[in-house]
């Protein structure tokens, strides 16, 4: 039986699979998209400082992985990737929730250093620098950088997960059914383009080739003339700028805010 699954042709794959509901054929859809559990897991567990337990991540994925193997309806008008990608992230964060991943004096120095940016950049109305924020906290250049360094890893998962809510509140899947829904959908993807697009243009490059590009953190150090730990930093405030810009469109949109 393994035999034949490895040589069919993926489509009749999914309609031998939902038609019997044949482990084999299950199995071999989980071999098929296990890129994309990594995938996913490479872009928050992505260095050796993060907290992040990159075996623990890939088993929360796969779980996610497997649950839209399940799900999913091969005659809707939607990627099996796209779908499979929202459900693995979903998973992961699903678990991370209910963790405590991330120990509480890290928490309160990412909320510090989220309202400090946002605090100075509506007294300005423009981006704040280093040197603003640290005085806007007390500490020094260094110790915000530090502070950068050290909230890196929850600083990407906080923005995925802000970004998962988003995208589960306007309904990713089954768009083409409902025209308000394409509309949401539409209008995220415009408000994170706009967030984007009003980033720094370091950090704005930062974002492109990381997310874009794919590039590594060291990649992009090379590219850049800087060090990985500079460029972990500017992706951090990045993040940051970008997160407190979605916020307030999804309290809007929500109701409330986001974690």
């Amino acid at each position: 039986m393994s035999k034949k699954v490895a040589v069919i042709d993926p489509r009749n794959l999914w309609i031998e699979y939902k038609k019997h509901n044949n482990i084999e054929f299950r199995n071999e859809l989980i071999l098929r998209y296990s890129y994309l559990v990594k995938r996913v897991v490479s872009r928050l567990a992505f260095a050796s400082t993060s907290s992040l337990d990159v075996e623990d991540l890939i088993s929360y994925g796969i779980l996610g992985l497997i649950d839209a193997i399940e799900r999913y309806d091969p005659s809707k008008n939607v990627k099996f990737e796209t779908y499979a990608t929202f459900r693995i992230k979903g998973a992961i964060m699903d678990q991370l929730r209910k963790q405590d991943w991330v120990p509480r004096s890290l928490r309160i120095k990412y909320k510090q250093l989220a309202e400090a940016v946002d605090a100075i950049e509506k007294k300005l109305g423009r981006s704040a620098n280093d040197k603003e924020i640290a005085q806007a906290l007390g500490v020094t250049v260094e110790e915000v950088r530090k502070t950068m360094l050290d909230v890196h890893s929850l600083a990407v998962v906080s923005l995925e997960d802000q970004l998962f809510a988003l995208a589960g509140s306007v309904g990713v899947f089954g768009l083409e059914d409902d025209p308000e829904r394409v509309a949401q959908a539409n209008e995220l993807k415009r408000h994170l383009a706009q967030a984007i697009d009003e980033l720094p243009e370091r950090e704005k490059l930062v974002i492109s080739l990381y997310y874009f590009e794919e590039l590594t953190l060291k990649e992009i150090g090379m590219a850049l003339g800087v060090s990985e730990s500079r460029v972990s930093q500017l992706h951090t405030r990045a993040l940051v700028r970008l997160r407190n810009k979605l916020s307030k469109w999804g309290i809007d949109l929500m109701g409330g805010e986001l974690g």
